[in-house]
C-alpha cells in the first residue's frame, strides 16, 4: 500500500481554476496537455496498482473459501450434497415427464407446444412414478381448449389445384409436352442461329 502513496504523491494533480467568464461568454479555458497527461498518467498508475493488489489477493480469497469449507461441520457439508442431488433428481424427473408427454403427444401439430403448456411436476405421484393417465386426460383437454394444435390429417389438407390459363400455357406459347420434340425444336433454333 505505501507504493500507491508515493505514486500519488509524485504524480501532480492538475489544478483546475475558475476563471470569470468574458463579458460575451464565449471564451472557454484552452487544453492543456501537460496537465491531461499528467492526470492520464495518475489514472494508469491507480489502474495497475489495483490489478496487481488484485492478483495478491485472488490467491488469499481462494485459501479463505478452503478454510471456510474445512470448518463446516460434517452435517452441513452432507445437507449441501444432499440438496444438490435433490435438485439434479427433479431436474431429470422433469425431463422425464416432458418426453413422456412428447410421446403421448400424438394428436398434437407440434408436440413441444403441449410440453410447454403442462406442469411436468403435476404429473408425478409420490413415490416418483409418472401418472400417464394424468397426462393422456390433460392432453385431451389441452386439445378441447385449443383445437387449433391438433394434427390435420392428410386428407385435411387442401391441395392446391393447378389452373391452366396461368403462365405460358394461357397465352397459346404452349410448349411440347413431349420431351422427343423439346428437344427437336432446340435443335432446329440452334440450326437457324448458325
Amino acid at each position: 500500500m505505501p507504493e500507491n502513496e508515493e505514486t500519488e504523491q509524485s504524480v501532480e494533480e492538475p489544478q483546475v481554476t475558475e476563471t470569470a467568464p468574458e463579458a460575451d461568454g464565449t471564451e472557454e479555458e484552452p487544453f492543456d496537455r501537460k496537465r491531461a497527461e499528467a492526470a492520464l498518467k495518475k489514472k494508469n498508475s491507480e489502474a495497475e496498482n489495483l490489478r496487481k493488489r488484485l492478483k495478491e489477493l485472488e490467491p488469499l480469497a481462494k485459501r479463505a473459501q478452503e478454510l471456510e469449507d474445512a470448518q463446516k461441520t460434517e452435517a452441513e457439508r452432507l445437507n449441501d450434497q444432499l440438496t444438490a442431488a435433490r435438485e439434479r433428481a427433479d431436474k431429470a424427473v422433469r425431463a422425464a415427464v416432458a418426453s413422456k408427454v412428447e410421446a403421448l403427444a400424438r394428436d398434437f401439430a407440434d408436440p413441444e407446444d403441449a410440453v410447454g403448456s403442462l406442469d411436468p411436476s403435476a404429473f408425478i405421484d409420490d413415490d416418483g412414478v409418472i401418472d400417464t393417465d394424468a397426462i393422456k386426460a390433460a392432453l385431451a383437454d389441452l386439445l378441447k381448449r385449443k383445437p387449433h394444435w391438433a394434427r390435420q390429417d392428410e386428407g385435411g389438407f387442401r391441395r392446391p389445384a393447378p389452373d391452366r390459363t396461368q403462365g405460358s400455357s394461357g397465352n397459346g406459347n404452349r410448349s411440347p409436352s413431349d420431351p422427343g420434340e423439346r428437344f427437336a425444336g432446340l435443335i432446329a433454333q440452334a440450326l437457324k442461329g448458325r
